[in-house]
């Protein structure tokens, strides 16, 4: 987890930095490659760390022109592309817990292989860009084997910002572990065959990712 400790202390460097005023709203932080020079880190180390900034609320990143503080304090909501995070807390459960108790009822051999797949890799996972694309995949994943076609459609569309709050989370409020061992348990109920297993654990894990997520917007 060398890595994801790295962005995380770089994040936790320049949102010290943006909360007490050593950058002022308004300013611009250095280019990518002298905070990669200054922290001794990758520029996808420090692209990583600036992803949560602006989801935070902290900072704006504009096209060839650099990354510039817009508060000094995290918003309450995280902008997380097309959607806020008030907008997946709000949706989630009435598409994902559905969903899994439908997968669970309808999955097919080749969809449960590829879930357990899934599962498989994120548990060995070490990369954090590599573990938020199979963790949104995974919820794709059990979004087509529900056999529900909107809410395959409606779950592939929010993909992105699943990821993206992913991201922030494992980086600011340390969810990876947490979630490995949701999903888990998600496919094992799913493998099960029971629904009421599958929706209930799925429900307990949008519950403890809200947990998460007031932790970080209530600090």
């Amino acid at each position: 987890m060398a890595r994801l400790s790295a962005a995380e202390a770089v994040f936790n460097a320049i949102r010290a930095d943006i909360e007490s005023g050593t950058v002022a709203v308004g300013g611009k932080l250095s280019s990518e490659a002298m905070l990669a020079q200054q922290y001794g880190v990758s520029r996808s180390v420090i692209r990583e760390a600036l992803r949560s900034c602006t989801a935070l609320g902290l900072t704006v990143t504009k096209t060839g022109k650099g990354t510039f503080v817009v508060a000094n304090k995290v918003a309450n909501d995280l902008t997380l592309g097309h959607y806020s995070a008030r907008d997946l807390t709000e949706a989630r459960p009435h598409i994902e817990v559905p969903a899994a108790g439908l997968a669970a009822q309808r999955r097919t051999d080749e969809e449960l292989e590829t879930l357990r797949h899934i599962v498989a890799a994120m548990t060995t996972e070490t990369d954090p860009e590599s573990w938020v694309a199979l963790d949104s995949s995974f919820h794709a994943a059990i979004a087509r084997a529900s056999g529900n076609k909107v809410f395959a459609s409606v779950v592939a569309d929010i993909r992105g910002a699943l990821a993206f709050q992913s991201e922030t989370l494992n980086m600011v409020a340390d969810r990876q572990n947490a979630s490995d061992t949701e999903h888990q348990q998600i496919l094992a109920a799913i493998e099960a065959g029971s629904a009421e297993a599958a929706s209930l654990a799925m429900a307990e894990h949008l519950r403890a990712v809200g947990v998460a997520l007031d932790s970080i917007l209530n600090k």
